[in-house]
């Protein structure tokens, strides 16, 4: 099962916003989309998750819609694609959710 699928009981499991304001934390999907970035020249994010299937577009616009990740340049050949950057806050959340898991 991907993680934007419906489980057994019907519950869907598409990415939703965290609470809204400052001390927002990204969920477990998204930490997960977020944490690529550190490894990619200029925090770039992946298109693809690591089984090679899309990454939820929802997904994308909640990251965006907190400020953890920026549209980076739109792709001509398919411009419904979201290429992002990881930005400071971003990292900052990340850093945040490490430093309290210590």
């Amino acid at each position: 099962m991907r993680w934007f699928e419906q489980d057994e009981a019907g519950q869907s499991n598409t990415p939703e916003l965290a609470e809204e304001g400052a001390g927002a934390r990204p969920n477990a999907a998204q930490r997960s989309y977020l944490l690529r970035g550190f490894s990619q020249a200029g925090g770039k994010l992946p298109l693809f998750d690591r089984d090679g299937q899309h990454i939820h577009p929802a997904l994308v616009r909640a990251c965006i819609a907190h400020g953890w990740a920026a549209p980076w340049f739109g792709n001509p050949l398919k411009p419904d694609w979201l290429v992002c950057k990881l930005t400071e806050q971003g990292r900052h959340a990340l850093n945040e959710d490490q430093d309290e898991a210590r």
